[in-house]
This record gives structure tokens, sequence and C-alpha cells, in this order.
């Protein structure tokens, strides 16, 4: 199934996929991927996004189960947006420093990234590079 995502800094070393903070029901916090069926609902949502004052980020269709796969290993959640439903809306509230900005102002080449003392799992470059390639060959 086709979906599509925003992504910031497209097809640079610092890209980016658009989050949000979500909470669960034991308080703790997390991030949720927004996949979209529908172009036209994701580039509004962008749009949005922009009147917000945050960076503008590019639609990209990308395979659902791709992104299902980078976020479980990511330790994201994420959330399938229906073509009929209703309008997503962005929180009222946008973090201060995404972790893609951290990562270029600490120089972040995607080698030998600090330890930053997150809990969430590392993923080899290699098996970045192979997701890579599989979501750019979808292109």
């Amino acid at each position: 199934m086709r979906v599509f995502v925003l992504i910031f800094n497209a097809g640079t070393d610092n890209e980016g996929i658009h989050s949000v903070r979500i909470t669960n029901g034991q308080g703790l916090e997390g991030n949720q991927i927004l996949m979209f069926e529908s172009e036209d609902d994701a580039t509004r949502y962008a749009l949005m996004l922009e009147a917000q004052d945050f960076a503008v980020p590019t639609v990209e269709m990308m395979d659902a189960a791709d992104v299902q796969e980078f976020c479980e290993s990511a330790g994201y959640d994420w959330e399938i947006i229906s073509e009929n439903s209703e309008l997503a809306i962005p929180p009222a509230m946008n973090v201060e420093e995404t972790d893609w900005q951290a990562e270029a102002e600490m120089g972040y080449t995607g080698k030998d990234f600090p330890d930053t003392g997150s809990s969430v799992p590392e993923i080899a470059n290699s098996d970045l590079d192979s997701i890579r390639r599989q979501l750019e060959g979808l292109l």
C-alpha cells in the first residue's frame, strides 16, 4: 500500500521524517509518524505546518510496510490517515528543536553519532542504506 509522508530536508544528509509527540495511557511520551492515504491531505497538512512557522516539508510517496518497519526499529508509533477521514490538524505547539536540527548542529554525518542517552535502538548504517535504497526504489 502506498502512503504519503512528510520529509524535511529531503535528499540531504540531514533528512528527517515528520512526527508528532504523543502520550500513551501510562503517561509515557513517544513519537508517531503520520501516513496519509491521500497526497492532497498530506499537502494540506504540510501547508498547515508552514502556517505555524514550521519548516516546510516535502510530501513523498512511500510503501506503508517500509514506513512501519522503520517505526518498529526506531520505537515510533504510526497512524494511517484515511482518505475519507476528518482532516488531520497539526498540534498547536511544535518542539523548539527537532531531532534533525540537533544532529545538524552537532555535525552528524551518519557516522560516529555520540550517545545521547536515548532508549531508541540504533540501526546499523548498512541497514539504513538498505532501507534508503528500498525507499528510493519506490520513487
